[in-house]
């Protein structure tokens, strides 16, 4: 199993630093290559930037009232979940479709569908979402 990671391209694991302005206060944010990757998908999907997505998501997580304290794991999360919803079949990886044209209530519900199943199928109690 561990060949399958040990093996992987070691400059996913990488850091890039990478500085931006988020309603013009000038900030940096650390991540892997990886995630700099997921997240350069996301913003061709939606036609933005990476930076223009990162401002994006910070200001719809302020207007949601999240803690963003630590705004580099939200963002690891993002990308994660976007990669695990398309493993799952519950997003298609199709650049054609923007994320803010799909059926997110839907799509979230099926998410945690899924999650209950796992929870049987490995024995394990899943994570309760928080209710916003």
């Amino acid at each position: 199993m561990c060949q399958l990671f040990i093996k992987a391209d070691s400059s996913l694991w990488s850091s890039k630093t990478k500085s931006l302005r988020i309603q013009g206060v000038v900030t940096s944010i650390r991540l892997e290559v990886f995630f700099w990757d997921v997240l350069q998908e996301l913003s061709f999907r939606d036609q933005m930037t990476v930076n223009q997505l990162i401002t994006k998501l910070y200001l719809e997580s302020l207007d949601a009232d999240h803690d963003i304290g630590n705004f580099t794991s939200f963002l690891r999360v993002c990308c994660s979940r976007y990669l695990s919803l398309i493993a799952d079949g519950g997003l298609s990886r199709e650049a054609k479709v923007s994320l803010d044209k799909v059926d997110a209530k839907n799509i979230i519900e099926q998410e945690i569908l899924r999650k209950k199943q796992r929870s049987v199928l490995f024995n394990y109690t899943p994570h309760e979402p928080s209710v916003n």
